[in-house]
């Protein structure tokens, strides 16, 4: 163990250290043990199995509260711009070419002869229905993505246009998101305030077959996908596994053939195990704290500001991810292009000032926060020693731990219930995205709806007025600076993405995002 992760250990109770260093010696040990529920071992079915790590909060990309639910989404569901892995550079999806022939207009022209799972043409009146649907409906979460569009035209039966109120040269990587992937108009009836977030139909690899909750979700192939040789394999069974070790488990037994966004904490024990292969790279993934700022202490920016200044992020990242991944000042990571030094100046380590903040906002004795976050191991792990961290300036707390889709609900939804969430922000494809769908007042990833800072909006619209990247970098400069100095939220860390896979598996790599996709997967 290094010296890094020893003293971060070190610095918990002495109870919460033997149960640590007792876990971490578990985790070796880990691979040799048998004993999780039951599923089918895997036996050449041509069915690929996976292991995911938390149960979906909706099937219907429309009203989904969860970043996780986006590997379920992407079995079901294509997007109308698609993305490279490794880049997340646009490229074709279900539209084959797009174009701006002005800067307030998008035109999209579809693919020929693209059906969705019940037989439906997804054409040009269908992408209407659902930009539309997205925009508008009373149950779309996702509005915010779609702010700049003023109206949806079907200017042919294979081209859309979209007239937008201001320039935004973020629309095509925003339609690679849950805004782009289309659902059947004809499974929901037309109406655009129903849903299908039991049943999906879209137009992706695989069709829907059943979800059993907490178990697992099915899908076979969908044979008239119009990319040939999608889907890789006859089927795809996510089983729910939140327990890491469990899920481990499987992987090693053959049971399941992807565990995927594992703890870098296990990526040594991974690469020990024989049978087993390891992708692995960074994401977008970032773990964080949700602020609710228009709960009582969380009102005031001195102390939003001192539970930040009291986190040693390098420190919790040893002690939580093994060192693997980095400490996270903002919601991009280092590597990203628009990474701001300047914002990363205003999350610093430094608990003498963080108490002279909490003594100027009248809690010179301390804090007792009411914290939410979800039951599994390493959620936990990160829960405890984010408590150990912050007992130096007195803030106390015990999380109520609860599935990610009924405590994000609760937080997020109408009940406001808590006054910080520890879960995760899984990332968009373009970062105005993340910054506007996390900030903005009226955004569902904002709890308390509180206005951002003066100037945030215009400074997004700023960044979506030019495909020219350092302009955009410096309009976003200035909104991760305004979000850092304001502590609308607190970021912890920056997750990588390791995932187990067995020998069988062919054509699967991670990607810049942090949500695998498995349509190219192959068993062989």
């Amino acid at each position: 163990m290094d010296n890094t992760k020893r003293d971060a250990i070190n610095a918990l109770p002495p109870l919460r250290r033997r149960q640590v260093l007792s876990g971490l010696a578990g985790l070796a040990t880990a691979a040799s043990l048998g004993g999780f529920p039951a599923m089918a071992q895997t036996s050449g079915d041509n069915i690929l199995r996976v292991r995911a790590n938390a149960n979906p909060s909706s099937l219907d990309p429309a009203t989904g509260g969860s970043g996780s639910d986006h590997t379920f989404l992407y079995n079901h569901y294509d997007t109308l711009i698609d993305w490279e892995p490794d880049t997340l550079a646009p490229k074709p999806g279900l539209a084959a070419e797009w174009s701006f022939p002005d800067p307030k207009t998008l035109v999209l022209n579809l693919r020929d002869g693209v059906t969705f799972h019940d037989g439906s043409a997804c054409d040009a009146e269908a992408v209407k229905f659902n930009l539309d649907r997205n925009r508008t409906a009373q149950i779309s979460n996702i509005k915010q993505d779609l702010a700049s569009v003023e109206e949806v035209e079907v200017t042919d039966p294979l081209t859309v246009t979209l007239r937008l109120n201001a320039p935004d040269t973020a629309l095509p990587l925003i339609l690679s998101d849950r805004a782009g992937m289309m659902v059947s108009p004809t499974a929901l009836g037309e109406d655009p305030e129903s849903n299908v977030d039991r049943e999906p139909v879209g137009t992706g690899p695989w069709s829907f077959v059943s979800w059993t909750d907490g178990e697992k979700v099915v899908g076979t192939r969908f044979s008239g996908h119009w990319r040939d040789g999608v889907p890789g394999t006859d089927g795809i069974e996510m089983f729910v596994i939140p327990e890491e070790s469990t899920g481990l488990r499987a992987v090693q037994s053959g049971q399941v053939h992807i565990a995927y966004q594992l703890s870098e904490r296990q990526k040594m024990l991974v690469e020990k195990i024989p049978n087993l292969g390891i992708v692995s790279g960074p994401t977008l993934y970032i773990h964080q704290l949700y602020v609710n700022s228009a709960r009582g202490a969380l009102q005031d920016v001195r102390v939003r500001r001192a539970l930040s200044l009291a986190i040693d992020r390098d420190a919790f990242v040893a002690a939580t991810q093994a060192n693997v991944g980095e400490a996270a000042y903002m919601n991009l990571p280092k590597a990203h292009w628009a990474y701001s030094d300047a914002a990363a100046e205003l999350t610093t380590y430094d608990v003498d000032q963080a108490m002279e903040l909490m003594k100027e906002a009248g809690y010179a004795d301390g804090l007792e926060l009411d914290l939410r976050g979800y039951p599994d191991q390493g959620s936990v792990q990160r829960q405890e020693v984010l408590l150990a961290q912050w007992s130096k300036i007195g803030v106390r707390g015990r999380f109520q731990n609860a599935p990610v889709a009924e405590n994000s609900g609760r937080f997020f939804g109408e009940e406001k219930q808590g006054d910080l969430l520890m879960s995760a922000w899984t990332g968009r494809p373009d970062p105005s995205l993340t910054y506007a769908l996390l900030y903005s007042e009226n955004s569902f990833y904002n709890p308390g709806r509180v206005a951002p800072p003066e100037g945030f909006a215009e400074a997004i619209q700023r960044s979506r007025e030019t495909a020219d990247q350092d302009a955009r970098k410096a309009a976003l400069d200035e909104v991760q600076q305004m979000v850092m100095q304001a502590q609308l939220s607190i970021p912890l860390a920056v997750r990588y993405e390791v995932d187990a896979v067995t020998a069988e598996v062919q054509d699967f790599q991670a990607n810049l995002l942090g949500k695998p996709k498995f349509n190219d997967v192959k068993l062989g």
